[in-house]
């Protein structure tokens, strides 16, 4: 029906040019009662939807005089994001047809033969939605099928979750698209708040966790979170850990021009025990590290390494003579991985290694650790200078095996420099200790040598240099129901072994944290009086958190840190930051409050 001109209700359908017109106001009661729809989420400004649009003019009048007529809508996105985060939309357009009010994904080509197919293929009364590719796990299947895998991917969800939501959609493409793999990669699920024993045994904290399992055996998913990443991912997953070099050439390239370990395994062949004990242990480093192996005489010769060793190296560039050329171990007498991975995590780092935004939180995170800040570059015209001054770096290093030193571009790491306030120090090279908790020290700034370093890197193991803190200044009264925290008192007060802590780490530009204020306000209220609880929030943009153990990657973060448990602290994660539900949190993990338990 045509609108008057005065009529601006959203809940009355408009038509335009046969497509019905739907909106957050009317679209569920408009659907309520059609057996099949189609339906297209739309942007104003999108170029494909604007070129698309004649062509679901003409589908929306051959569906008109279909026997019975098949309704056609379109949803501004920008405007219904009701609709819009209801059924997914990420791109534009997106088409779906709606089985009794249940959305189909359309994913073919956007040419009216096409979406004509589909939708008569659906309208069919006897049609019925494809089963799911994704294996739903209990307690009573779980073990049968994927102790049986050689790998499968698991995601543990919770059925209330947001990013479970979002994930299920792309999760459930790329399992179809898995299935159809040689040999199929299986995706599976289990909805950790039934199977609470599974959760448990696998360490389920948060949603969605998602494991790789081969052959029962768990390990972290650290891939994307959408078809196509997951899809590629897991096949990678699926090839074996190690590939194999047949060239001495190979090797000779990874030595001269390569910029990380290199791991090589020598065998006599496949069937060699320790070569498929070396693919075992390989797996579990496998996101972290590149493996190789090799069957080639000539490599053996090469490496003067005989079959059954592992050999460890570090590129040209890095290595000095201060420390072997390779490390080798012999495989021979081995029965478990343990031995092959501790053997590449003690020589994965040369003594002296070039610390950089792409590697720094894969081999970088152990503390303490002594950066070197100056103009790094490794290539042919400025090798030699960036040589000279790792060399100095060098003649300390030899001496302190229990720390970590790396030479890092000052380029790379310019907010780092400022945090450490030697932006302006005037030096070529500034040097700094980052040490456990978040502490950092400066080296003050004076011409560089040996010497200088030495006297820095002693200073620091007796204990005699102050940590550079950026913190807000002390408040002078902290009495409200909330103390603020700031980095120069998070130990006091949230490292304080005398109470249980509740500590909010926010931003001052984020919205969802200026929701949460009267909240947590409320929340500080109520607790009050418990003589060993404190609520507490602190601005971590403009203060250091003292502690690694307290990773803060969004806003807000919450952490619950209990008394006796300030390196463990419980991290709030997927339910409504309401008081309720924060409330809930606190009696689930105070270690002591004087009122009994509420019954919430």
């Amino acid at each position: 029906k045509e609108a008057d001109d005065d009529s601006d209700d959203d809940s009355e359908v408009k038509e335009e040019n046969g497509v019905l017109v739907l909106n957050d106001a009317n679209f569920d009661t408009f659907t309520a009662d059609k057996d099949t729809m189609l339906l297209e989420f739309y942007a104003p400004w999108c170029g494909h939807c604007k070129q698309f649009a004649p062509e679901y003019e003409k589908i929306a009048k051959t569906l008109k005089e279909n026997d019975p007529p098949i309704p056609v809508a379109k949803v501004d996105a920008t405007a219904a994001t009701l609709l819009a985060s209801r059924f997914d939309v990420s791109g534009y357009p997106t088409i779906k047809i709606l089985k009794k009010g249940q959305p189909v994904d359309y994913d073919g080509p956007r040419t009216e033969d096409a979406i004509l197919a589909k939708v008569k293929e659906v309208s069919d009364p006897s049609w019925t939605p494809p089963p799911e590719a994704t294996m739903v796990l209990t307690q009573d299947n779980f073990d049968d099928i994927v102790n049986g895998a050689d790998i499968i991917l698991v995601e543990f969800y919770a059925p209330w979750c947001g990013h479970c939501k979002r994930l299920a959609p792309e999760y459930e493409k790329a399992a179809q698209e898995l299935s159809k793999h040689t040999p199929p990669i299986p995706l599976a699920k289990v909805d950790a708040t039934a199977e609470t024993e599974l959760a448990k045994k696998f360490d389920v904290t948060g949603y969605p966790t998602l494991k790789i399992f081969r052959r029962g055996k768990p390990y972290d998913y650290s891939g994307p979170r959408e078809k196509y990443g997951i899809v590629d991912y897991m096949i990678e997953q699926a090839g074996p850990p190690s590939k194999q070099i047949q060239a001495t050439k190979q090797v000779q390239e990874f030595l001269r021009d390569g910029d990380d370990v290199i791991v090589i395994g020598v065998f006599s062949g496949e069937n060699d025990k320790a070569y498929q004990l070396y693919q075992e242990a390989a797996n579990s480093l496998r996101e972290d590290y590149k493996f190789h192996h090799t069957f080639s005489n000539e490599i053996v010769k090469l490496l003067k390494a005989s079959p059954g060793k592992l050999v460890v190296m570090q590129p040209e560039k890095f290595q000095s003579r201060h420390e072997p050329k390779m490390h080798v171990l012999d495989l021979k007498d081995f029965t478990d991985g343990s031995e092959i991975k501790e053997h590449v995590l003690k020589h994965a780092l040369p003594l002296v290694g070039h610390r950089k935004p792409s590697n720094d939180a894969k081999r970088y995170a152990k503390r303490p650790l002594v950066v070197v800040y100056y103009s790094v570059d490794f290539s042919f015209d400025y090798r030699v200078a960036t040589q000279y001054w790792r060399g100095k770096v060098l003649e300390v290093a030899k001496d302190f095996p229990e720390y970590v030193f790396a030479v890092s571009d000052e380029e790379d790491y310019s907010s780092e420099i400022k945090d450490l306030g030697l932006l302006e120090s005037g030096e070529d090279v500034n040097v700094a200790i980052l040490d456990e908790g978040g502490k950092k020290y400066a080296m003050e700034p004076e011409e560089f040598d040996s010497d200088v370093l030495r006297q820095f890197v002693l200073a620091f193991k007796k204990g005699k240099l102050k940590p550079i803190v950026k913190s807000q200044p002390v408040p002078k009264n902290n009495k409200g129901p909330v103390k603020v925290v700031v980095g120069k008192t998070f130990d006091n007060i949230v490292m304080d072994p005398k109470n249980d802590v509740l500590i909010e780490f926010y931003a001052p530009w984020c919205g969802h944290c200026k929701k949460l204020e009267p909240v947590y306000t409320e929340l500080g209220k109520k607790y009050k009086n418990e003589k060993n609880l404190v609520i507490a929030k602190m601005d971590a943009t403009a203060n250091d958190v003292m502690s690694h153990h307290y990773k803060v990657e969004g806003f807000p973060t919450i952490y619950f840190a209990p008394r006796n448990k300030k390196n463990n602290p419980i991290k709030f994660e997927g339910g409504d930051r309401d008081l309720e539900h924060l409330s809930k949190f606190i009696e689930e993990h105070a270690t002591k409050l004087s009122r009994t338990k509420e019954e919430l």
